[in-house]
């Protein structure tokens, strides 16, 4: 088999595009220091995709976002609502919230298992290998690409358009949210607003990473690139370029070891920490709030 063939470069733009989107929301979560409610959206996000699947009855990338939005939102607030109204520790919440709910949703494959299709174990870890399959084609027949290409696409030029007009209130929430009160900042809606687009982009990114690696692609990007950057834009510049890194690196390695496409991808981008982490101790990077 050949490394790079039309479904190989079509993979490598899915993956790449999934790293991407979920590299640029991982951002604020990271800095936000709420890096795993990213992980608790990734999981609450299930039970949301699957009751959707139940009363529409497609699999359509639109009414899939639909549901994963609202249960991936009711996590934000049932979160918010177990640490203020009953004074559980953060982690406590998001720990409790994101088990339940993925644990409810498992219930629910299993249950309405003949009603709906849809892989447990592919929830988990995703199938990056086989998204070039689900195709778009024309009444002719002719081969548009793959549903995943076009569905990461759209989150991504909407994630973009996000980022770039909510910039500032994004900036000044982040890193100084007693300020942005001050002035008239509403930190709580921005809070939720932030947690609907996490929704939207791992739902996004679902079928490539499934529910577990997904969280991996929000944070190690971030995490590794905070590093080496002096700045939120060039933090934002370098996550876009650790993405593409991962994602034609981590392809090429699990086409070489026959090994599982996202867990090689996420295995590359944890390596690519450690040798920054050893790389950066000598350096005295100071991250400047632009």
């Amino acid at each position: 088999m050949n490394l790079f063939n039309i479904d190989g470069y079509w993979i490598i733009a899915i993956a790449t595009l999934a790293s991407i989107n979920c590299a640029l929301i991982g951002t604020y979560l990271v800095l936000r220091k709420i890096a795993m409610m990213g992980d608790a959206i990734a999981h609450s996000i299930l039970p949301g995709m699957v009751l959707a699947l139940l009363i529409t009855g497609s699999k359509s990338i639109p009414i899939l976002l639909v549901g994963a939005s609202i249960t991936g939102l009711l996590a934000a607030l049932l979160i918010a609502f177990l640490e203020k109204k009953i004074q559980i520790q953060p982690d406590a919440a998001i720990g409790l919230n994101f088990t339940f709910l993925f644990a409810l949703g498992i219930i629910f494959i299993s249950f309405f298992s003949r009603k709906i299709d849809l892989d447990p174990e592919c929830s988990l870890y995703g199938e990056l290998s086989t998204v070039s399959l689900d195709v778009y084609r024309t009444s002719s027949g002719f081969n548009l690409g793959p549903r995943s290409f076009y569905s990461l696409a759209i989150v991504l030029i909407f994630n973009l358009y996000f980022l770039c007009v909510s910039y500032k209130h994004l900036f000044v929430t982040t890193f100084d949210p007693q300020f942005a009160q001050s002035i008239g900042i509403n930190t709580k809606y921005w809070h939720y607003l932030l947690m609907i687009v996490t929704s939207l982009t791992t739902v996004a990114a679902f079928e490539v990473s499934g529910a577990i690696l997904v969280v991996a692609l929000l944070i190690v990007p971030v995490a590794t690139m905070y590093l080496i950057a002096q700045s939120l834009k060039q933090l934002l510049v370098l996550n876009v370029l650790f993405a593409i890194l991962i994602s034609v690196g981590g392809y090429c390695m699990s086409f070489i070891f026959n090994s599982s496409m996202a867990a090689t991808m996420v295995t590359l981008a944890g390596l690519v920490f450690f040798v920054v982490f050893i790389c950066s101790r000598s350096k005295n990077s100071q991250f400047v709030q632009d």
